[in-house]
């Protein structure tokens, strides 16, 4: 279904992966998106790999952000990109933010993240990057 028309709005899953326990940056941008339009479905914290695809394919998004503070992005973004691709819904475009080294970003770019904000993106930046990763996976 393309839900990028005028008639639908764009989902988006945010969710924080792993242990990590911090979620205002993600409930600012889960907001901006929402305030922006988007239709967004908040996972909350402490999900899985598998708690993010499975919520992201049960909800039909179409777009993932994932936040994270713990470090842990180089086990867990991967793991989500492979479960995507496993459950054959690669095309959905994921996206991250968090505390993520530049070297980190890289690799995870090259991985599959589409795109990566870090402290002091503008929400303005994640609204107008999200609209266009959906509109490039329609």
């Amino acid at each position: 279904m393309n839900r990028t028309s005028k008639a639908a709005p764009i989902r988006v899953l945010i969710a924080k992966p792993g242990l990590d326990g911090h979620d205002r940056g993600a409930k600012v941008v889960a907001r901006a998106l929402r305030d922006a339009g988007f239709e967004v479905i908040y996972a909350g914290l402490r999900q899985t790999p598998e708690e993010i695809v499975r919520a992201a394919l049960e909800e039909d998004v179409d777009l993932i952000g994932l936040s994270i503070l713990s470090g842990a992005h180089m086990a867990l973004f991967p793991k989500v990109l492979a479960l995507l691709k496993k459950e054959k819904a690669g095309d959905i475009p994921v996206f991250a933010g968090g505390i993520i080294p530049d070297e980190d970003a890289r690799r995870l770019k090259k991985a599959g993240i589409r795109a990566i904000f870090g402290p002091g993106t503008t929400l303005q930046e994640i609204v107008t990057t999200a609209q266009r990763l959906a509109r490039s996976a329609a």
